[in-house]
């Protein structure tokens, strides 16, 4: 991708810059060239600023120490400058292919040395003198996505209020979903990038794993979920402005009283943890669509059907296991493993079906007390919701993977919700309890799983230290006495002190 632009400021350039970073990860790398004084060091620190996110500190010119490395920003970046590299062998001694990896890495004068030949690299010749800088741009790789992406943004955004809004990087990952906030005076709003999700390998009668597991493909699935619970009086986020077809959308800003942050903050969550519960009971005596109408279409919400259970739990052998014992699960084990599942997992198909949203939990759900009754609680991250069993979200929520929820608090709030359902018909509590265990204990063995494939594929190695609570709520659940055979698997395969040592 080649393109030009024009800056009339230092100020238009920086901002360009700021713009930039929204899309920066470990990997890439951005060269700058141009003539003293054409604006390289002005864009590389607007760069490096706006990864701190609001946070103050100097960033001062490389040209004595070569190589100057920010940590603390939200991706960590290496500032370059190699006037003064006498040769490649210098190079070596800073240890650049290591940064390259770990850090973005942002270069000035790369022509003393570098080569292009990195795959992810975006080019930014400067010239031009006074007020105004011209910049010849060359993108390669995930550069090429970026700019490409962002200049789509800006299109679907100059066709809203919010054309002239600040950009602000929220959270996300830039190959699938990301979020930004959008300021504009006192009024802030969410920009989703959701563009429709690639297909992984085939892992399963030709299917990928997030077909099988009924994953969402698209915005769609956000506009059409959020849509629906805004109509019945929930909070979640309504949506100002999309565009279904490039995965774009405006979004309500709920805040940042998230319930995450809350309990780590040591705060009192007994009257949100109340509502939420208030929430799931108030959704259980509901009955949902199958189906949705979204501009001229329909969104369809698959089932949660065991299909897509299994190869959740699938998870486990495929990744804890030999993240554990070093080896592939031993074909018997494994056959074993899931005919205990194929035993259970249909008890949990039956009664009534509800919109499960699969992560009704901590990080997904927002106090809102200027609120009242049940629109205090706030619900995002909606677009995976399945037609399922109530107890699943309810077990997602107690049973929370990143924090604590102690034993006594989450049996009171099961308690609640069980008797806030007392007077359905459609409730029968030794069902629930049955299907609760069920549900817990395939939630706690798919998320097992997920943490060790974080740690072995993704390099994410810090959700390892939530393995042991996940280990704690799955003994709890196999204490149920439906699930004794699958305890006696897990007693045998994966002993519970075994499964928290990992």
């Amino acid at each position: 991708m080649h393109l030009t632009r024009r800056f009339e400021s230092a100020a238009a350039l920086e901002a360009y810059a700021a713009e930039l970073s929204l899309f920066a990860r470990p990997g890439m790398v951005l060269l700058l060239k141009g003539d003293l004084g054409t604006g390289k060091s002005t864009f590389a620190r607007a760069f490096i600023r706006a990864l701190a996110q609001g946070v103050e500190f100097d960033v001062p010119s490389p040209t004595f120490t070569l190589v100057q490395t920010y940590d603390e920003t939200r991706v960590p970046v290496a500032h370059a400058d190699l006037y003064r590299i006498g040769s490649v062998q210098e190079l070596d001694e800073l240890g650049f292919d290591d940064l390259m990896a770990s850090h973005v890495l942002l270069v000035e004068w790369p022509e003393k040395m570098l080569d292009e030949r990195h795959p992810d690299r975006l080019l930014i010749e400067l010239s031009g003198s006074g007020s105004h800088r011209d910049a010849a741009i060359t993108a390669r790789g995930a550069w090429e996505q970026a700019l490409a992406r962002n200049a789509a943004i800006n299109t679907f955004l100059g066709l809203t209020r919010w054309a002239n809004a600040e950009r602000r990087f929220l959270e996300g990952d830039a190959s699938f979903r990301r979020y930004e906030t959008l300021h504009l005076g006192h009024e802030a709003a969410i920009l989703m990038d959701m563009p429709a999700r690639p297909d992984g390998p085939p892992v399963k009668h030709g299917k990928p794993y997030s077909a099988i597991a009924h994953l969402a493909e698209d915005i769609r699935a956000v506009i059409a979920i959020n849509g629906v619970l805004s109509e019945r009086g929930y909070s979640a986020p309504k949506a100002e402005a999309y565009d279904l077809a490039q995965g774009f959308a405006v979004m309500e800003d709920l805040g940042r009283k998230v319930y995450g942050r809350m309990m780590h903050q040591g705060q009192d969550m007994a009257e949100p943890m109340s509502a939420a519960v208030a929430v799931l009971a108030d959704m259980a005596c509901r009955e949902w669509p199958h189906e949705v109408p979204l501009d001229g279409q329909t969104y369809h919400v698959p089932p949660y059907d065991v299909e897509a259970q299994l190869i959740e739990v699938d998870l486990l052998p495929s990744w804890f296991w030999p993240h554990l014992n070093g080896n592939p699960i031993p074909t018997a084990a494994l056959a074993e493993f899931e005919a205990l599942w194929m035993e259970l997992l249909p008890l949990t198909q039956l009664g009534h079906r509800v919109w499960s949203l699969r992560d009704y939990h901590s990080p997904n759900l927002l106090w809102l007390p200027h609120r009242t009754g049940l629109n205090r609680v706030g619900i995002i991250d909606t677009q995976d919701a399945l037609m399922g069993h109530p107890a699943y979200d309810l077990a997602s929520m107690l049973q929370d993977a990143r924090v604590d929820i102690d034993f006594g608090f989450a049996d009171a709030l099961y308690a609640q919700y069980c008797a806030l359902r007392k007077d359905d018909p459609s409730f029968e509590r030794a069902e629930f309890d049955v299907a609760y265990a069920i549900l817990g204990a395939q939630r706690a063995t798919k998320i097992l799983g997920i943490f060790a494939r974080l740690s072995k594929r993704d390099g994410k190695h810090g959700y390892l230290r939530h393995i042991p609570r996940v280990s704690r709520y799955l003994e709890r659940n196999l204490a149920h006495p439906r699930l004794a055979h699958l305890k006696r698997w897990f007693d045998t395969h994966l002993p519970a002190a075994r499964r928290e040592a990992a």
